[in-house]
């Protein structure tokens, strides 16, 4: 009988299990084929695949509601009922309210890929140089925040998310050999404010592709007015979290350390190579994405989607490491796009919610409040309210890129009269204060767990920073409008 029983127990455990890979697996696939057939219906517009993506995006969205956080459930659902009220009240039929699925596949196709840069940084021990040079030149805790926080934003540009481990687990080592109140905080703040600082101009960023959709610039003309803000903050960084204490207590090195640098003394020459390594191939991808913007009439997201893996690819090849990115290619498949559930279900759901503000013409009544508030307060105080719009919503749950979603279909430049350089800027900075300070992004959930401690901490480190950043933002565009 007991053996009967354990058999039973586990034919149901068995069961179980195996449903378990099935849903994974086909959320999996049904991920990547929606990936796949949006970018061929971009590219393609003739094929007529808008019906075939928005069924699979609505299976989507229905088999990864009961596998993501509540959280995230609450917040997609919100999202959904509301759409469905609005597309009700605006008499859509089925076929609208299927149709009104998949808007936001082109963020979900760049966050999907953009980690394959990651590939040949990794497989190029890039880590391990940057580890020497820090042992060999570094010799106070200043500069050694000042190098973290620049390396960080020289991650920043090409890797997005995967910037974060990648620079802590490189000069983590280091910081043991300065005497630090608090190392963990140290490394986050020099990380995350070094990393959000690039995501203004990045074109690997999803919130830069939004803000260009929106406000119909184009990426090379913006950079003039984005990219000082970007190196300002830097400077900014640099100031509040290092030369502020003046902390130039000696380097004292340990041993691992001390072993590293020996290792690495060998090959100077060839380390500060291949660290220019990654110079070289930021300078080429974001000049072929400008040309390839300029030559194509396809929009910035898709452009930087579809050079990610041949870029990657080609990258690994000069290294000699062509099987290891087909081996890697595979292992993505396999992990990212089943993490990426919470993603995929949040996203959807609030395309489906910014599909139905349009067909129920709400975006226009909102624009209509926008422009009121506007009129009362003056063009020059309105334009400072914008960055804090990201923040708030920041802190009731929603990612920065879902933010300036919702809020592309409120905040038209022209009907405002507003200038669509300063309202880029504007826009792109307050991303930016939520990136660093949101305790629900992905930025400050993954460095929180890297050094350990809970997001509201790593929200709280951030906050100084994020005010004075804030307030450098208003004087910024003070200045904008008075130029332009």
């Amino acid at each position: 009988m007991y053996t009967k029983s354990l058999i039973f127990i586990l034919s149901k455990y068995k069961i179980k299990n195996n449903q378990k890979k099935a849903v994974i697996f086909m959320i999996q696939l049904l991920s990547a084929v929606s990936i796949i057939l949006y970018l061929l219906n971009e590219l393609f517009k003739g094929m007529g695949l808008s019906t075939i993506i928005s069924v699979i995006c609505l299976i989507i969205v229905l088999m990864t509601i009961w596998k993501v956080g509540r959280f995230v459930r609450v917040i997609g659902g919100i999202f959904i009922i509301l759409g469905m009220i609005m597309l009700i009240q605006g008499d859509a039929g089925p076929r609208e309210m299927l149709l009104s699925f998949g808007p936001m596949l082109n963020l979900l196709t760049l966050f999907a890929l953009v980690p394959l840069l990651a590939l040949p940084i990794k497989l190029g021990n890039y880590s391990d140089h940057i580890q020497g040079f820090i042992s060999r030149r570094v010799r106070s805790s200043t500069s050694l925040y000042s190098l973290t926080s620049g390396i960080s934003y020289f991650f920043s540009i090409f890797m997005n998310l995967a910037t974060l481990p990648m620079t802590y687990f490189s000069v983590r080592p280091a910081a043991d050999g300065f005497p630090l109140e608090n190392r963990e905080r140290f490394m986050s703040r020099a990380i995350t404010h070094g990393f959000s600082m690039p995501l203004m101009w990045a074109p690997v960023t999803p919130i830069v592709g939004i803000v260009i959709d929106m406000t119909g610039v184009k990426w090379g003309t913006m950079l003039p007015y984005v990219l000082p803000l970007s190196v300002i903050g830097l400077l900014l960084d640099w100031y509040t979290g290092g030369y502020r204490k003046r902390n130039r207590t000696p380097f004292r090195t340990s041993s691992a350390i001390d072993e590293t640098a020996a290792t690495m003394e060998g090959s100077k020459g060839k380390g500060a190579g291949k660290l220019s390594h990654i110079l070289i191939a930021i300078l080429l991808f974001n000049i072929v994405i400008s040309i390839m913007e300029h030559s194509l009439s396809l929009s910035f997201l898709i452009v930087v989607s579809l050079l990610v893996i041949p870029f990657s690819f080609a990258w690994c090849l000069l290294l000699g490491q062509a099987r290891t990115f087909t081996t890697g290619l595979v292992d993505h498949y396999n992990h990212h796009l089943w993490k990426m559930k919470d993603q995929f279900f949040i996203f959807l759901s609030a395309g489906f919610f910014i599909s139905a503000i349009e067909f129920s013409g709400t975006d226009h009544v909102v624009n209509g409040w926008i422009t009121s508030f506007k009129n009362v307060v003056g063009i020059e105080i309105f334009v400072l309210f914008i960055p804090l719009i990201p923040l708030a919503l920041a802190f009731i749950g929603l990612h920065p890129a879902v933010a300036l979603a919702l809020l592309a279909g409120t905040l038209d430049p022209h009907s405002l009269d507003i200038s669509p350089y300063i309202l880029t800027v504007s826009m792109l900075a307050g991303a930016v204060s939520a990136f660093l300070m949101g305790p629900y992004n992905a930025t400050i959930g993954l460095m929180s767990t890297i050094v350990k401690t809970s997001s509201y901490k790593v929200s709280n480190w951030n906050a100084v920073f994020t005010i004075s950043f804030l307030c450098l933002t208003m004087l910024y565009l003070i200045l904008l409008q008075l130029i332009i």
